[in-house]
């Protein structure tokens, strides 16, 4: 690969920028695609829109193009907020399935290296720390605390920057209480909508790593049918 390309690829990579290395099947120079790019006038421009959203590396054969496009995403991410029983079971399925994992919680007590060996831990307030992570649309964040101290700043802040997937722990009556304080707060109730509550498929799941499952599952199933 050109220097220069691979160079331009590890910097939108550090960034979690998305970008498309189009390698010429001819011998020809290739090109990196980047998704800030205005590419509509490109012959292949709804080639590389597909491969944003879905995702999928695929190769064009055309009269005017013969091209591999290799689609280089972000790698999914879990922000949980809350360092609770439900983490501690929910943080290495999702390393299994292959997302990167980030746990928030100010309570020092809970948010400890012995509970959590391993996983980036920020024992800090969400207001202080989630400005920092650059959170995405690549970015999945479940609010797990049941504190709206501690919980909601973290869902105005998902929805605002477009995660893929925004959970809460917590019952339906619980849920429109948040609904009357985060409206309140500026949040529409469109956005709101986009919260899944009471978090996690329904499986009847009970104990920590039922729960944990549950929501895997649903976080998973959001981002393959979002495919950004």
């Amino acid at each position: 690969m050109d220097l220069e390309l691979l160079a331009g690829l590890n910097a939108e990579r550090n960034a979690r920028r998305a970008a498309l290395l189009v390698t010429d099947m001819t011998g020809g120079p290739g090109r990196l695609v980047r998704e800030s790019d205005d590419f509509s006038a490109d012959p292949l421009a709804n080639d590389f829109r597909e491969a944003f959203r879905s995702g999928r590396s695929k190769r064009i054969e055309t009269a005017e193009a013969n091209v591999f496009i290799t689609a280089c995403l972000p790698p999914p991410r879990l922000v949980m907020i809350g360092a609770v029983h439900i983490s501690q079971a929910l943080s290495p399925v999702a390393r299994i399935a292959g997302f990167d994992v980030t746990i928030v919680d100010p309570r020092t007590a809970f948010a400890t290296e012995d509970r959590f060996a391993g996983i980036p831990l920020h024992a800090d307030w969400p207001e202080t720390v989630l400005p920092t992570l650059a959170i995405d649309r690549y970015t999945a964040l479940a609010a797990l605390t049941h504190d709206p101290k501690i919980d909601d700043f973290a869902l105005q802040h998902a929805l605002e920057k477009d995660c893929f997937y925004v959970g809460a722990l917590g019952s339906r009556k619980t849920h429109a209480k948040r609904q009357e304080r985060l409206e309140a707060a500026g949040v529409s109730a469109e956005a709101f909508a986009r919260i899944h509550a009471p978090i996690g498929l329904a499986i009847g799941a009970v104990s920590p790593s039922e729960i944990a499952v549950s929501i895997m599952a649903e976080i998973i199933a959001t981002l393959r049918r979002s495919a950004p």
